[in-house]
Parts: structure tokens; sequence; C-alpha cells
């Protein structure tokens, strides 16, 4: 979610058509702009613009996925690739 505004307790954040009022006590020093993680209602990572496009990405595929819609689009650089242990799963 994207941080409209915040008191430094609650910040009002929004993705998509959604608006709601958040929990940011856990984050240190948010702003107005500022892309975070949010769960239960909870701030719990600030998020850089890469890794919040990737998360928007992949949240748009499940959308798609539920709705019966191909998702590869979303998906185009995992295409035709095998997945990869992480080396220390290795």
């Amino acid at each position: 979610m994207t941080i409209v505004e915040t008191d430094g307790v609650t910040a009002l954040c929004e993705y998509g058509n959604e608006q709601r009022r958040i929990s940011v006590v856990l984050l240190a020093d948010v702003r107005a702009g500022a892309k975070v993680l949010v769960h239960i209602d909870s701030a719990v990572r600030l998020l850089d613009e890469n890794e919040a496009r990737l998360i928007c990405k992949a949240l748009d595929g499940l959308e798609a996925s539920l709705n019966g819609q191909s998702c590869d689009r979303f998906f185009a650089d995992l295409i035709g690739h095998e997945p990869q242990l992480p080396e220390h799963l290795r």
C-alpha cells in the first residue's frame, strides 16, 4: 500500500481503489508516498519501488487467476524457468 498521510502512529493508505487506516508503529520514519507491506492493518515493512511493483504484479496475477483469466503476463520473467531452491536449502 502507499501511504497518503500519517501522524506517525497511524496512516491513511491506498492500494487500487481501496483506502484504509493502518498502524505504522512498527516502522520508523514513515512518510507520505512510502510503499509499505501491510498485514492485518499493520505496516510491517517499508518497500522499495521495485519490490512494491513486483508484489503488485503478483497480486494482480493472483486476482486474474482467481477470475479464471490467464496470469502469464504477470509472471513473464518466470515462464520457461525451472524453480530454483535458495542456496541454504540445497
